[in-house]
């Protein structure tokens, strides 16, 4: 049995991890646009962004001062015998949540959307954020994302319904267009990890976006060939428009571009676009059956598929 202990102390400290240190990913990410950019502005504004980065590790402090949005992202196993069961899980993460705001691992951000009421715990309705997929085994899989305000209120995530004739490329002028407007807005923290959901309904599309930003592991690529190559073809795209950090100009302008779609109705094609921040946080723990914790590099949320 996974025991409710076991799971607060996991949960606190996965919440900590994600919000202080960067994935080793996205650390590589800093380290290859360092090593291709030849121009002087861009290239000292990731070195020092990266060094900033590690400072905040070595001192377990947050990434960034917008701690965000706190969502966890759980595959449950179908055997897996929780204490409590999901309504413990949830109800733990919640009281996670307002320690870790309490200690300063996460900012207080969530407020009440007419009347600005702030609990300062980030704690309220529909807040934390809770997805769920269920798999064989015993497991449970926790991911915490602390998804940054900025991508997500002032352009960095967007949607529309793209028509059959207008076909891929229709689509990939569509996400062309939102990133340099987004950018343009200073909505975003270029370089950006671009989630891009199509198909299915709009909840679908824009659900699909946030979880590919959210929880590809940068370098990945879909199985699909031509999901895969529309992945390419945007990266190179965006990259090309030489955007580079927070738009001071350079070759990296995102550092991936990660697809995921659901089938369609005939009507049209909802397309989704969910940026995240650079740093994109993110921290992913396995816990089995006899209560055992190992933590993971990556989330491998799309396993299955």
């Amino acid at each position: 049995m996974i025991t409710k202990t076991v799971l607060a102390d996991t949960i606190f400290q996965t919440i900590k991890q994600g919000s202080c240190y960067i994935s080793p990913d996205v650390h590589y990410a800093f380290e290859e646009a360092v090593r291709s950019e030849s121009a002087e502005v861009p290239a000292r504004a990731l070195t020092d962004t990266l060094a900033s980065l590690d400072r905040s590790r070595e001192r377990i402090s947050p990434a960034c001062p917008d701690t965000g949005w706190p969502l966890f992202f759980c595959k449950v196993g179908n055997e897996a015998v929780i204490e409590g069961g999901i309504l413990a899980l949830e109800e733990i993460s919640k009281e996670m949540v307002a320690r870790a705001t309490k200690e300063g691992f996460l900012r207080s951000t969530m407020k009440h959307p007419l009347s600005g009421d702030d609990p300062g715990t980030n704690v309220g309705v529909n807040v934390p954020g809770f997805t769920y997929k269920f798999v064989p085994g015993t497991d449970l899989q926790i991911t915490f994302v602390a998804k940054g305000g900025g991508s997500e209120c002032f352009g960095g995530t967007r949607y529309r319904v793209v028509a059959f004739a207008d076909g891929t490329a229709g689509i990939k002028k569509t996400i062309v267009d939102w990133y340099i407007a987004a950018a343009r807005a200073g909505a975003i923290c270029p370089p950006a990890i671009l989630g891009i959901g199509i198909g299915g309904t709009s909840d679908i599309a824009t659900h699909l976006a946030k979880e590919a930003a959210s929880l590809r592991i940068i370098g990945s690529h879909h199985p699909d060939t031509e999901i895969a190559a529309m992945e390419n073809d945007l990266t190179d795209a965006l990259n090309g428009l030489g955007i580079g950090c927070m738009g001071l100009g350079g070759k990296t302008s995102v550092f991936a571009v990660h697809v995921e779609y659901s089938y369609t109705h005939i009507a049209g094609i909802a397309v989704a676009m969910s940026a995240n921040c650079m740093v994109a946080r993110r921290a992913t723990v396995r816990i089995d059956d006899a209560g055992q914790v190992e933590q993971l590099a990556d989330p491998h949320w799309f396993n299955g598929r």
